[in-house]
């Protein structure tokens, strides 16, 4: 394998090098070093630096998701459920989860980034899910708020 392409590996197994990479905001030398990818660091700087010039990304959303907030939401019979994730489903039931609920122009790998947010604001998600056009968290309560702003300031809402 030659530098360029276990440079890219090692990319490919840390996705938030490759979002800084791909925003053009990245310390190529800071990054060769993180990646320890057993080369010269120059010559990794050197392969993350014509790395960036390839990558492509297919434009944003033509227009921002709506966002919105549900609350009184608990485990319900699989019928009535907003959100399912393994055998426990989540939907109205005078519960004490908030759901964030976004749809519009927006992919499922919208999700990563908004559960990255909520992470570092602070906020607990019980369960997420997605689909294209379509993403749901569930958060506590008191804490509903707080996710509606973060998420929309993160999807450009």
């Amino acid at each position: 394998m030659n530098i360029a392409s276990e440079t890219r590996a090692a990319v490919r197994r840390e996705p938030f090098v490759y979002d800084a990479l791909a925003a053009g905001i990245l310390n190529y030398t800071a990054a060769a070093r993180y990646l320890d990818v057993g080369q010269e660091e120059e010559a990794v700087a050197a392969a993350l630096r014509r790395y960036a010039e390839e990558i492509s990304h297919p434009d944003g959303p033509t227009s921002s998701p709506r966002v919105d907030m549900q609350r009184g939401l608990g485990p319900v019979d699989a019928a009535d459920a907003l959100l399912t994730v393994g055998d426990v489903a989540f939907g109205p039931a005078d519960g004490s989860l908030t759901a964030i609920l976004v749809s519009g122009d927006v992919p499922v790998t919208a999700l990563g980034s908004v559960l990255a947010r909520l992470d570092v604001e602070g906020i607990a998600v019980e369960a997420a899910g997605g689909s294209r056009g379509h993403l749901v968290c569930l958060v506590e309560a008191g804490d509903g708020a707080d996710a509606l702003r973060a998420v929309e300031e993160t999807l450009g809402s």
